[in-house]
Formats: structure tokens, sequence, C-alpha cells
């Protein structure tokens, strides 16, 4: 027990002041965005949207966080992190709150859209942030301190969230999610300051540099279509897999919270040891993410007989595996692969990618749910993750030929 616990404690050494800053944002962040896991839920049970409207909104939600990346890439490049993050999250704040006093279909189509595009300029930003606080041998485990900071909040957020929504109803909630954006800015500001180098001296050094180098790199972009598709697969777990929870399995809000919160924990305890016992054998980027993609699809394969709820944990075991190894390690191939002075724009590409998969992951899930059922959609959403499989095989073979 005492050789586990210093196994754990030694994972979070050699992290810079500032990294755990950020996770610490994040963390605070995180937990107050508890809507965002029971939003089909909300837009479902208490405005009466049906499948097919979910899906049309969350598509705007994909829609804004594509944008948002863009944008927030561009920004990044252009002003440095730092002042895209602060206001990101000071405008995102603005816009929680106003989302509960819509309840119209074209009215949160535009409200979510908004929203989006905002929040996730913040992407691109802290991604860069993540790159200038950290050396290369630590790169890893500092996504993944971050990641470990989001998730953390991301459990305690949906925890307390479907406590709140049983007693007190939905709209307090959006409530929440504004301050804790505004309370994070105010931690931000205080904390972290702003760093010396901007993007512009940094593009400096490379006068040469094309700009568009980033669309112009095809292992790049096998990268970013394999970003999709897992993305296409992963984020079912806060579309469809909420209603499948309560619609198949009869499980509440508060009970669905508990579910996801399994997620959270195995990665609060098991990533950050994991990731550093894996960054010491030295094992290529590229062979992670295939086994990232091989346990998503045994993920969603499982969920094909639905006569036990115990099913439920199997599946949410093999997604939150896949996570552990899929974002850490996409994440670091991108940053290895970032030139200098244009990281903004790398990261807004494979932010991209996520955020594509945000546009088409719900709506073509909840409409596949809505026609031919649940069963169909986990089989659809098992192919997405054979074809992650290949691509990442042939990633793994270009990068071997340095290519």
């Amino acid at each position: 027990m005492k050789k586990l616990y210093l196994n754990y404690v030694e994972s979070f050494k050699g992290l810079s002041t500032e990294i755990w800053y950020l996770a610490l944002i994040s963390l605070v962040n995180r937990a107050g965005t508890m809507v965002i896991p029971f939003l089909s839920l909300y837009l479902k049970n208490d405005l009466g949207f049906s499948e097919v409207d979910i899906g049309s909104i969350f598509a705007c939600f994909g829609i804004g966080s594509f944008f948002g990346s863009l944008l927030g890439g561009k920004l990044t490049d252009i002003f440095g992190f730092y002042k895209v993050m602060i206001a990101s999250l000071f405008l995102t704040g603005v816009c929680f709150i106003s989302l509960q006093f819509i309840d119209s279909f074209w009215g949160l189509c535009l409200g979510i859209l908004i929203t989006m595009t905002i929040a996730d300029s913040f992407r691109p930003a802290i991604f860069v942030a993540i790159k200038a606080y950290s050396k290369p041998e630590n790169r890893t485990r500092s996504v993944g301190l971050i990641r470990l900071a989001i998730n953390a909040g991301m459990g305690i957020g949906p925890t307390l969230a479907g406590l709140i929504i049983v007693m007190e109803g939905y709209n307090i909630l959006f409530w929440i999610d504004g301050a804790t954006c505004i309370l994070a800015i105010l931690l931000f500001s205080y904390l972290v300051k702003d760093p010396k180098i901007k993007p512009s001296e940094a593009r400096e050094k490379h006068q040469n540099l094309d700009k568009n180098v980033v669309y112009k790199d095809k292992s790049f972009w096998i990268h970013s279509v394999i970003c999709f598709l897992f993305g296409m697969a992963f984020f079912q777990l806060f579309t469809t897999m909420p209603l499948y929870y309560n619609q198949i399995f009869h499980l509440d809000e508060f009970k669905v919270g508990i579910l996801l919160f399994l997620n959270v924990a195995i990665i609060v305890v098991f990533e950050m040891p994991l990731l550093n016992y894996l960054e010491k054998r030295l094992i290529p980027v590229t062979k992670h993410i295939i086994m990232a993609c091989v346990l998503l699809s045994l993920g969603f394969l499982v969920l094909y007989q639905n006569f036990w709820i115990g099913i439920l944990i199997v599946n949410m075991v093999l997604l939150t595996l896949s996570e552990m190894l899929g974002f850490p390690y996409t994440n670091k191939f991108a940053l290895q692969r970032a030139k200098e002075g244009l990281e903004g724009s790398y990261m807004a590409l494979y932010a991209m990618s996520f955020s594509m998969a945000h546009i088409f992951s719900p709506k073509i899930g909840l409409s596949v749910v809505h026609h031919f059922g649940f069963q169909m959609n986990w089989l659809i959403t098992f192919g997405y993750g054979i074809l992650g499989i290949a691509l990442a095989m042939w990633l793994h073979q270009r990068a071997k030929q340095n290519l």
C-alpha cells in the first residue's frame, strides 16, 4: 500500500507551479459546469423537445465549438493565450447565466451557438498555455493533471447537479455555471502571470515559416480524423447515454450523476500514475492512440445487449480507460507536431476535430435512436472506433518513417 501511495505521489512531481494553478482554475470552472451532462434531459423532460430537436440543438453546440476553436487559435497566435483565456471565461459566464431565460427552439440554437463559440475559444489557448508552462518531458503528465482537475470538477458537478435538480430544478444550475466561470477568471488573473514572450516574437525567429504549414501536414490531418472519430463515439456519453440510462434502465438524474461519477473516480485515482508509468516505458505515442481506439470500440460493442444493468459499469470502465489514453496522447502528438509561433493554429485544428464531432455525434446519434433505437446506434458507434483503429495504425506507420 505504501509503495502504491509513493508511486501516486511521484506521478505529480516535477510539474511547474503554473501548471498546478491552471489545474486549480480548471477544477473550479468544471465543478461549476453542472448543466452540460444533463442538457439532453433538461431539453427533453423540462422543455419537451423531441430527440430530433435535441440533436439539432446539440449540433449548434458543436458548430459553436468548431468556430470557437478556430477563433481561439487565431486570437492566441495574435494576442497570446493569456488574454484569450481571460476574455473567454468572463463572457462564457455571462452567456451561461443568460441561457436559462431562453426556452424556444431557435432561441436555444442561437444561444448555445454563441455560448460555445465563446467558451471553446478557451481550448486552443489552454493547450498553448500547457506547452508554455511545462517542460517537454513533463508535457503528457501536465496534460494529465489538467484533465484530472477537469474530470474531478466534472465529477463533483454532475453528482451535486443531480441532487440539485431533484430538489430545486434546473434553473439554479445556469447561475452556478456562470458564477464559477467568473470565479475562475479571478483566480487565473491573480495566480498566473502573463508570459513576456508573445507569439509575434516567436514567429520572428522563424521568418520563413509557412503560416499554412499545418494545413499541408498529411500526418496531422490523419491524426485529426482519428480525433474526430474518437469524439464521434466518446461524446455519446453526454448525449445519448443519459437518455439510454433513463429510458431503458429507468435511472433518474441523481443515479445518472452517480454513474457518470464512476468515470471521474477512475480518472482521478488512476490516470496520473498510469501516465507516469507509461512515460517511463517510452512507448510511441501512436501505439497509445491505437489502444485508446480499441478500448473505445469494445466499450460500445458491449452495450449491444440491454438486459443486464451491470453492463453499464463495464461500458463505463472501458470508455474511461480509452479516455485516459486517448485524450492525453492525441494532445501530446499535436503539441509535438506544432511549429513554434504557430502553436495556436495547430491546437485549433486539434480542438476543431473534436468540435466537428460535437456537431455530428449528437445529431446522428439521436436521429438513429429516434428512428432505429439505441442498439443500432451502439453498432454504428462501434464502427467509428474500428475506423479509428485502422487510421491510427496508418499514422503509426507514418510516424515510424518520420513522415
